[in-house]
C-alpha cells in the first residue's frame, strides 16, 4: 500500500513538473536583444508577413472554383475571424513582451510542455512556409524566363525521380534562403530596412493595380450574364472563407518581435491593427478589381492578375505585377526567416532546446547561429521538396498555435495569482499581489494606498471635505474597494443564484474546468460537423440532436467562465468580450484543423512524435523553471527561540559533502506573529 501511494505521489510530482509556468523577472524589458523596432517597423513586417504571393494566387483560384466575384466576401469574413486571434497576440504581446509568440504565451498561462510542443510545432510551419515561398519565388521567376532556369538545371546539373521528391534540385530556391539568412543575421536594423524596400515597391505595385484596374473595370462581370456576384452562393463563400483565412496567417511575426520593439506595450496591438487592416483592405480590392475586369470563369488560377491585363491589351502591365510579387514574396520569405530564429532562441534561452541556439552575437544583437542553421534547413528543404509536398503539410501547427493562445487569454484573465507589474508585464510579487479577505474579496494594495492617502494632506493631518460632492466619492471610492473581488471568483451579482453550487471553489477552479469542456465540445462540435454527414454517415435526428448538444455544452462554457470576475489591468491592451472572443477563435480554429486532409495529420503526429522525443531526452531536463525549483529546494530553514525570548532564523545552503556550508543567522528581536 505504502509502495502504491509512493508512486502515486511520484507520477503526481512528474506531472507537475511537466505542467510548471515559466516565471518572469521583475523588469520584463529586460532583454539580450536591442530594442529597436518602431510601430511603423512592426506594422510593416506585419504586412509583409501576410500580403504574400496569396495576393497574386489565392485571389484568383478562389474566385474561379470556390466563390466567383463573392470572394470580396470571403477576404472580408477571413479578415474579421483572423481579428479574433490577432487580438489575443496583441494582448499577450503588449502583457508578455519577451520573443518567443505563441510559445511563450502558452509557457507563462498553461505549461511546459504544451508550450514546447506548439513552439516545436511552429518551428516547423515557419520552416516548410519558407520553403514552400522561396519554391514559389524560384517558380514564378522562372516563368518569366519560359523555364529555361529548369531546362538548364535537368540538364546539365541533375534530374531524378524519387516519390515526395522535386524532379530537380531547386539550386535558386536555396540560394535565395542562403542570401536572404545572411543578410537578416546582419542584425534586426537590417532585416528591417529589407522589409520596408520590398514593402513599399509591393505596395506601389497595388496601389498600380488598383488604379488601373479600376479604370478597365466593367460592372457586366458581376451581373447574372456571367454567373452573378455569388454564382456558388452561401456555401460557396464560406468555403472560400476557409481557404481565405491562411492568407492573413503570418501576423504572429509581430508578437515574435515583441522582445525588440522600443515600446511594446503600445506598439504591438497598434502595429497588428494597422497591419491586419492594410492586408484585409488589400485583399479585398484587389479581389474586387480583378473580379470586374475579367469574367470570374475565364480567370488563370495562376497568374490571374497578369493574365487579366494581358486580355484587356495591356501585357506590359503583367512586367509590373510579376515585380511585384516578387517583391511580395520576399516580404514574406523575410518574415519566416526573422520569427523562426527568435522561436528557436526562446526556447533554448528557456532550457527546453539546445543551449547553443540562445547564443546572441555581441555586436549584431541577433542570434546568429539559430538564423545560419535554421536557413539552412530550410534551404534544404527547398532544394529537394517540390510545393505540393510542401504546402500540404502548412497551416495545422499555425491554427494548433491560435488555439492554444486564445485558451491562454482565458485562463490568463481569470488567475488569481498573477498581478500586472510597473511595465504592463505578468510577474508574481509577493508585495504588490493583491490579497484576499474573508469573503473572497480583493484588497489591492495600491487602491488601499490612494485611499489612505484621500484621509491625509501631506502634513499628515486629517483632510477636512468642504463639499458633500467629496464625501460622497470617498464613499463610492471605499464601497468599490469593498466589492472588488478576486480573479477567478464568483462575480458579486451572481452569488445569491450561483453562490451555493460554485462557491466552494477555489478561485480559478471553475474557469479550469470550463476552459477545458470548451475545447472538447468545440472539438466535438466541429468532428460532428466536417464528418457527421459524409464519414459518418449519420442520420439527420442524430447530426442534428449531436449538434445542439454540443453547441449548448460549448456556450455553457463561456457563460461559467463569464460569471467570474477578471483581472483588473488597465495599463496593456486587452481583447475585449473575453471569453467570448478567445472562445469563438477557438471554434474556427479547431473547425479549420479537422478540413484538414487525413495526410497533413498523420506528418503532424510523426513531427509530434519526434518532439516529445527531444522533450523528454533533453528539454525537461535542462529546463531552467526546473533548475529554479530544485535550487530553491535545496535551501533549508530552520528557527531557534534563545532564552531571551528573540527568534533567530538560521537559514543553510544544502550542497553536496565535501563543500563549505554558508550559514546566514539573522536576530529578529520582535518576530512577526506568523513566525
Amino acid at each position: 500500500m505504502a509502495s502504491c501511494v509512493s508512486g502515486c505521489s511520484s507520477v503526481m510530482r512528474f506531472c507537475q513538473k511537466l505542467n510548471r509556468l515559466k516565471t518572469l523577472e521583475d523588469d520584463v524589458m529586460a532583454t539580450s536583444l536591442k530594442r529597436c523596432l518602431s510601430t511603423v517597423d512592426l506594422a510593416l513586417l506585419g504586412v509583409g508577413g501576410m500580403v504574400g504571393s496569396g495576393l497574386y494566387v489565392l485571389t484568383g483560384t478562389v474566385a474561379k472554383d470556390t466563390a466567383g466575384p463573392a470572394v470580396v466576401v470571403s477576404f472580408l469574413i477571413a479578415g474579421v475571424a483572423s481579428l479574433m486571434a490577432a487580438l489575443c497576440y496583441a494582448e499577450f504581446g503588449a502583457r508578455v513582451p519577451k520573443t518567443g509568440s505563441a510559445y511563450m504565451f502558452t509557457y507563462v498561462s498553461v505549461g511546459e510542455i504544451w508550450a514546447f510542443l506548439i513552439g516545436w510545432n511552429v518551428i516547423l510551419e515557419y520552416m516548410i512556409g519558407g520553403a514552400a515561398v522561396a519554391r514559389a519565388w524560384s517558380g514564378y521567376l522562372d516563368s518569366i524566363f519560359n523555364h529555361r532556369i529548369q531546362n538548364f538545371t535537368e540538364s546539365h546539373v541533375m534530374r531524378w525521380d524519387v516519390p515526395f521528391i522535386t524532379h530537380y534540385p531547386d539550386l535558386l530556391a536555396a540560394s535565395i534562403l542562403l542570401v536572404a539568412s545572411f543578410f537578416i543575421s546582419f542584425g534586426v536594423r537590417v532585416s528591417s530596412w529589407l522589409n520596408h524596400i520590398f514593402s513599399a515597391i509591393s505596395m506601389a505595385v497595388i496601389a498600380f493595380i488598383l488604379v488601373f484596374g479600376f479604370i478597365l473595370a466593367d460592372p457586366v462581370n458581376w451581373s447574372a450574364r456571367e454567373g452573378g456576384f455569388a454564382p456558388f452562393g452561401f456555401s460557396g463563400i464560406m468555403a472560400g472563407t476557409a481557404t481565405c483565412f491562411y492568407a492573413f496567417v503570418g501576423f504572429d511575426v509581430i508578437a515574435a518581435s515583441s522582445e525588440e520593439a522600443s515600446n511594446p506595450q503600445k506598439a504591438i496591438p497598434i502595429a497588428t491593427a494597422i497591419s491586419l487592416g492594410l492586408a484585409a483592405t488589400a485583399y479585398v480590392l484587389v479581389s474586387t478589381v480583378l473580379t470586374l475586369m475579367v469574367p470570374w470563369h475565364t480567370l488563370d488560377p495562376n497568374s490571374a492578375l497578369s493574365d487579366a491585363f494581358f486580355r484587356r491589351g495591356y501585357s506590359w502591365a503583367g512586367f509590373i505585377v510579376a515585380v511585384g510579387s516578387i517583391c511580395a514574396m520576399n516580404t514574406v520569405l523575410l518574415s519566416n526567416l526573422f520569427s523562426l530564429p527568435r522561436i528557436v532562441y526562446a526556447m533554448s534561452e528557456d532550457g527546453l532546446f539546445f543551449s547553443v541556439f540562445s547564443r546572441v552575437n555581441p555586436v549584431t544583437k541577433v542570434p546568429v547561429i539559430a538564423i545560419l542553421v535554421f536557413g539552412s534547413l530550410m534551404a534544404f528543404l527547398a532544394l529537394i521538396f517540390d510545393l505540393e509536398a510542401l504546402v500540404q503539410f502548412l497551416s495545422i501547427g499555425t491554427l494548433l498555435a491560435y488555439t492554444f493562445v486564445a485558451a491562454s487569454i482565458i485562463v490568463l484573465r481569470y488567475q488569481q495569482d498573477k498581478c500586472t507589474g510597473s511595465s504592463g508585464g505578468i510577474k508574481t510579487d509577493a508585495s504588490s499581489t493583491p490579497s484576499l479577505n474573508q469573503s473572497g474579496q480583493q484588497v489591492d494594495p495600491s487602491v488601499a494606498v490612494n485611499e489612505t492617502q484621500t484621509f491625509a494632506q501631506d502634513s499628515g493631518e486629517p483632510k477636512e471635505y468642504e463639499s458633500f460632492s467629496d464625501k460622497l466619492q470617498l464613499v463610492e471610492r471605499q464601497k468599490a474597494v469593498k466589492e472588488r473581488r478576486a480573479a477567478g471568483t464568483l462575480k458579486a451579482r451572481w452569488e445569491p443564484y450561483l453562490g451555493r453550487i460554485l462557491g466552494d471553489c477555489e478561485p480559478g477552479e471553475v474557469v479550469a474546468f470550463s476552459v477545458l469542456a470548451l475545447m472538447v465540445s468545440a472539438v466535438s462540435f466541429s468532428a460532428v460537423l466536417v464528418f457527421g454527414t459524409n464519414q459518418l454517415h449519420l442520420p439527420v435526428w442524430s447530426f442534428t440532436l449531436l449538434l445542439v448538444i454540443f453547441s449548448l455544452v460549448f456556450l455553457l462554457s463561456l457563460a461559467l467562465i463569464w460569471v467570474h470576475e477578471q483581472q483588473p489591468n488597465n495599463k496593456t491592451f486587452q481583447v475585449p468580450l473575453v471569453p467570448f472572443v478567445p472562445g469563438f477563435s477557438i471554434l474556427l480554429n479547431v473547425f479549420l484543423m479537422l478540413k484538414l486532409s487525413p495526410l497533413t495529420w498523420i506528418r503532424f503526429t510523426i513531427w509530434l512524435a519526434a518532439g516529445l522525443l527531444v522533450y523528454f531526452g533533453y528539454g525537461v531536463w535542462h529546463s531552467k523553471e526546473g533548475l529554479r525549483e530544485q535550487q530553491g529546494q535545496e535551501v533549508a530553514a530552520r528557527y531557534v527561540v534563545l532564552p531571551s525570548g528573540s527568534l533567530v532564523e538560521t537559514v543553510q545552503n544544502v550542497q553536496p559533502e565535501g563543500h563549505t556550508h554558508n550559514t546566514h543567522t539573522p536576530t529578529l528581536d520582535n518576530p512577526p506573529a506568523s513566525r
